[in-house]
């Protein structure tokens, strides 16, 4: 298989020799910058600042001195292994440890220079040369001395293209899923338009609601599975990499086993978190419950468990949680009685069944839009690393 690039006019260079860290000041309160970035507002692996701070808008520290510009490179120092490098698309302030990079761009395309620090090889040689063990750092010199194959700047421009085209291709794959979640939401909702009754939530359960089982840590390890607050997301139960196990006793199984269509909900949680719910659709082991979740079934004659627990997921619903949520330190909690007061909008079974076709349609097309932008970013990771893998300096 023939090359895509050809690398015989590639030349082994210094990150250094093509880079620049630049230390241009400015101070927030001068009024001259309006923006800033922490380090928090920027993403792993995202070449792309979506957050940042309004100069004005609360304390900032000593070290916020170093200004960028759009189209220069910033880079989180400090734990490197998060892969913090992005293209800024506004002017503003950022940390001193932050690095402000240009390239040189008879060298080196600026468009170029994120993908090359996102490559699996300059992380490593960053990693490598970090200092510090609690919160590594590592400074422009250290990177400086990272050697790479340059390609001339014909290919250079081909392959920055490549990335940027696929970055985009992300984009859209991520907006039309968010768009399409929405639209989820927004036709559950529908149901208040269709002048039909609210019910109060209690006048629907047939069974429970049912604390969970409380097992200290201690116990914790091996026996059956059981289900933790983690695992709740936008009404669904995802245990990928988080589930765990613990030594109960038989009846404890039966008593707290889950069942398909439990309805669950986070009873104790800081209240961000309280009141989330999720519907067990699935089981692929028997699964008990913690404490921290309340489980409770409904009239299926009457209503959809898959058509409630969209509801329950909406604003209506987290509005009436959160107002009646009981706090303490650090978190929040519910009780019986207020998960039974809580209004439902009852359509017909039939109404429902409609609706839910329509809210399928919707998050099928959400997670496949999900999948494309996973996909599209797993190509870009594969092309960078193809580009600098670990013999390119021994093919040119």
């Amino acid at each position: 298989m023939l090359p895509l690039f050809d690398r015989s006019q590639w030349k082994l260079v210094r990150f250094g020799d093509v880079v620049e860290m630049l230390k241009e000041q400015v101070d927030p309160a001068s009024g001259n910058v309006e923006r800033y970035v922490a380090g928090e507002h920027m993403e792993t692996e995202n070449v792309h600042i979506r957050k940042w701070g309004t100069v004005g808008d609360g304390y900032l520290g000593p070290a916020f001195i170093r200004r960028f510009r759009k189209g220069q490179v910033l880079y989180g120092s400090r734990r490197t292994y998060l892969k913090k490098v992005a293209m800024a698309e506004f002017d503003g302030v950022t940390a001193n440890t932050t690095f402000v990079l240009q390239a040189d761009e008879g060298k080196l395309l600026q468009a170029l220079l994120p993908w090359l620090m996102l490559s699996e090889r300059f992380t490593e040689h960053s990693i490598r040369e970090s200092k510090g063990s609690t919160n590594p750092y590592i400074n422009f010199p250290d990177i400086a001395k990272f050697e790479f194959a340059l390609p001339p700047l014909d290919q250079q421009r081909r392959i920055a293209e490549i990335l940027w085209a696929v970055d985009e291709a992300q984009i859209r794959a991520s907006e039309l899923a968010s768009c399409c979640t929405e639209l989820a939401k927004v036709t559950v909702a529908s149901a208040l338009q269709l002048g039909v009754g609210m019910v109060h939530l209690g006048d629907l359960i047939t069974e429970g609601p049912q604390n969970g089982l409380y097992r200290p840590a201690d116990v914790y390890g091996d026996g059956c599975a059981i289900l933790r607050i983690d695992s709740f997301y936008d009404g669904r139960i995802s245990t990928t990499g988080n589930l765990k196990h613990v030594r109960i006793d038989p009846d404890d199984v039966s008593r707290y086993g889950l069942r398909l269509d439990d309805l669950l909900i986070n009873r104790v949680n800081s209240i961000e978190f309280v009141g989330k719910c999720a519907l067990v659709e699935k089981l692929d082991e028997p699964t008990v419950f913690e404490s921290n979740i309340m489980r409770f079934g409904v009239d299926r004659s009457r209503i959809d468990p898959k058509f409630l627990v969209r509801w329950m997921c909406l604003d209506h619903f987290r509005n009436h949680i959160v107002a009646r949520a009981k706090h303490a330190i650090n978190q929040a909690s519910v009780n019986q009685s207020d998960i039974r007061s809580a209004s439902i909008p009852l359509p017909t079974i039939s109404t429902q069944m409609a609706i839910m076709s329509r809210v399928l349609h919707f998050e099928n097309a959400a997670s496949a839009s999900v999948t494309s932008a996973s996909d599209l970013n797993g190509l870009s990771t594969a092309f960078v690393n193809a580009l600098w893998d670990h013999s390119d300096l021994y093919r040119i």
